[in-house]
């Protein structure tokens, strides 16, 4: 990696995890939901962008940019197995379920669609 690179990663990041921040804030204070919606709603965006990147075949600075540094930022796994284990641990194992299904079915369709959107 170059210092090009890691440059652009960190300014993609710079955005990214402002973003992730407001997400889930605006789904607690503006919407009335759980932080759950936020982290998921960054999540599937996330892959969108990911599924985007890699139908167009983008590489080099561009990837470093918005593939590795913002969505890098904007995504977020720990989170979601935070919020699962959350759940879990409130003896919330339905709600546990759904989160992960929806989280895995929405994030790999999003990155399904952004490839097939580019797609040559």
């Amino acid at each position: 990696m170059s210092a090009l690179d890691a440059l652009l990663v960190a300014l993609g990041a710079a955005v990214g995890a402002p973003l992730r921040y407001l997400a889930n804030h605006l789904a607690r204070e503006r919407l009335g939901t759980t932080p759950v919606a936020g982290t998921l709603a960054v999540n599937v965006v996330g892959s969108l962008v990911l599924g985007v990147l890699a139908g167009a075949a983008v590489g080099g600075a561009p990837l470093a940019l918005v593939g590795t540094g913002f969505c890098g930022a904007l995504t977020t796994f720990s989170t979601l197995a935070l919020e699962l284990w959350d759940a879990l641990e409130d003896d919330r194992p339905a709600h546990a379920a759904v989160t992960l299904l929806l989280s895995l079915v929405l994030g790999i369709g999003a990155a399904a669609l952004g490839w097939w959107i580019m797609r040559p």
